[in-house]
């Protein structure tokens, strides 16, 4: 009971308010409530997926338990994302596209989400603060979706004769699995599937584990390094799997779809020369395990460079395996930051063939170059003139990054500076750019630089400059070279 008086009892109520106002801010910024919060970004505004990704957060680690049905196209997941806020952040988006979300936890609270097109909106029980690393976790099922890409292409999750086959380039990692569905967010994956006993799933990196329980089987697997979404893949079916390995040790994991095995032998015993190949003139393989995944033809219209084991419809022609293994230094280990810089992918996986060819005693890459230019390479001149479209760092819109220039003009841009440096400049050139973004991001301001900063000669630094301008920037066919 108070005894004093009520005049006395009055003056105090405002000074014992301020000291609870003043002790409820203190002990809210102690528990770390993050009252000044904003939500993550629904995308990175990349320049022609805008929506692809998500703004305040980046991903370290994915782990991904999933159970699939072949027979009933059903697919069960529980994906465990490991990411630090990049800001203070009073909600965050994750991508996928269809599947249905039955629960969402932050931290191990549950956590209230929504759903709008291809966005799930998770608000956390606690808010996170800026540099805070937490783990969300995604409890979803359903029939993965096939994705038909800008240009005609499906991705997404593949319907195959036995089983399934994701393909993620660009965007359709998010018909499987919730994440951070941009090129700039790596992370390293554990993957492990749950399929029926006689079947086998295969992934990316090493396979930890391999066990049978009540008629189904589990495959783990293990993704040391960081790996782009779009990199990611889950092939399921009657497989023949064979490890074997290099000179050096690396293991080279294959996986072959029975009716594919006798074509396609010969051509995946060319894997280990080819790596060896590729580690002279790339510098050091930049991952743990290589390998090849060969499904059927009418399974997918295009291989993929999918990290340590590229996807092939059908036997592979040894052109076509240099591409891929090629592409595990250029766009699986150095990264496009968006995919206006695709061209540093592919145009590097088509000099590669060229080099290839070269060092095996066929053509010149100068002679393949001269073809190109003069038109005489494609039998049909309606693909001779497709290299002049557009400029390889400048692609119309989304449905043309997969385009002729980004490939045949993207390698003649490759090809110009290794003429314009001399060839000892251009490997050191090619490994030093392999060495410094190793595991990492890179766009085409950074590869023109670190061109320039390596070039040489003043000479040399003034041809690459005009290479910038006439052939990676500019329009229609440059001069005669």
């Amino acid at each position: 009971m108070d005894l004093r008086s009520p005049a006395a009892r009055a003056a105090t109520v405002p000074r014992t308010l301020a000291c609870a106002l003043a002790l409820l801010v203190a002990v809210s910024g102690c528990a770390g409530s993050g009252v000044d919060g904003t939500p993550g970004a629904d995308g990175v505004r990349d320049p022609y997926f805008p929506k692809l990704g998500n703004g305040g957060y980046d991903v370290t680690h994915y782990g991904l338990t999933l159970g699939y049905d072949p027979e009933g196209r059903h697919l069960t997941g529980t994906a465990e994302i490991t990411a630090r806020a990049a800001k203070n952040l009073s909600s965050f988006n994750l991508d996928l596209k269809g599947l249905d979300v039955s629960a969402v936890t932050v931290e191990g609270k549950a956590a209230r989400f929504q759903r709008a097109g291809q966005e799930l909106r998770v608000r956390p029980a606690d808010e996170l603060d800026r540099g805070e690393t937490f783990v969300a976790t995604v409890r979803y099922s359903g029939t993965p979706e096939t994705i038909t890409d800008a240009d005609g292409s499906e991705e997404g999750w593949l319907k195959t004769a036995d089983g399934a086959l994701a393909l993620g380039q660009p965007a359709g990692s998010m018909a499987w699995f919730p994440g951070n569905h941009h090129p700039s967010d790596k992370a390293s994956y554990d993957i492990a599937i749950t399929v029926p006993k006689g079947l086998t799933a295969v992934s990316n990196g090493e396979l930890t584990r391999e066990s049978t329980k009540n008629g189904r089987t589990t495959f783990a697997w293990h993704s040391a390094e960081p790996m782009a979404s779009y990199l990611a893949t889950v092939a399921v079916g009657e497989y023949e799997m064979k490890t074997t390995a290099t000179e050096d040790g690396l293991p080279v994991i294959t996986a072959v779809d029975p009716s594919q095995a006798k074509a396609g032998k010969k051509a995946l015993a060319k894997i280990p020369d080819i790596l060896e190949w590729a580690e002279y003139n790339f510098g050091p393989y930049p991952f743990s395990s290589a390998g090849a995944i060969v499904d059927r033809e009418e399974d997918a219209a295009y291989a993929l460079e999918t990290q340590t084991r590229p996807v092939f419809p059908g036997p592979p022609e040894t052109g076509l395996i240099v591409h891929e293994m090629a592409h595990q230094w250029f766009g699986d280990s150095v990264t496009p930051r968006s995919w206006r810089d695709m061209w540093l992918n592919e145009g590097f996986a088509t000099y590669a063939e060229w080099l290839y060819e070269e060092d095996q005693g066929g053509d010149s890459a100068q002679d393949t170059f001269e073809a190109l230019y003069e038109g005489d390479y494609y039998e049909d001149a309606e693909d001779n003139e497709a290299i002049w479209d557009f400029p390889p760092a400048k692609p119309t819109d989304a449905a043309h990054i997969s385009d002729p220039p980004v490939y045949e003009r993207g390698a003649m841009v490759i090809h110009k500076i290794r003429r314009a440096v001399g060839d000892d400049a251009f490997y050191d050139i090619v490994q030093g750019w392999a060495k410094t973004y190793r595991h990492k991001n890179a766009d085409t301001r950074d590869f023109t630089e670190y061109v320039e900063k390596h070039a040489g000669s003043d000479e040399a630094r003034e041809k690459v400059g005009r290479i910038w301008g006439d052939w990676l920037y500019g329009d229609g066919k440059p001069d005669r070279p």
